[in-house]
């Protein structure tokens, strides 16, 4: 396995994920106009075309809009695994 792949969260899961827990439009007007305070304010889609790691954008969102670990991850999805350090 390709050690860089460890970790990682595509951004298709990103998306099916941002569907899942805020729904569709809220969603995608979330990701479109929500400044990331722990993202130096970039909107989640400008961190994830900024080269930002989209398991990385995924939490900030959900740790500022207070979505609880148990909810975050949705019905079908696993968690990834932590990037190793």
């Amino acid at each position: 396995m390709d050690p860089r792949k460890v970790g990682r969260m595509h951004e298709r899961e990103f998306w099916e994920l941002v569907e899942e827990i805020f729904g569709r439009s809220y969603g995608r007007t979330l990701a479109c106009d929500q400044q990331l305070t722990r993202l130096g304010g970039l909107t989640a889609v400008a961190a994830l075309a900024a080269g930002e790691q989209p398991r990385v954008v995924w939490n900030v969102l959900c740790d500022q809009m207070d979505v609880p670990d148990r909810r975050r991850w949705g019905r079908d999805h696993q968690a990834p695994p932590l990037p190793a350090a």
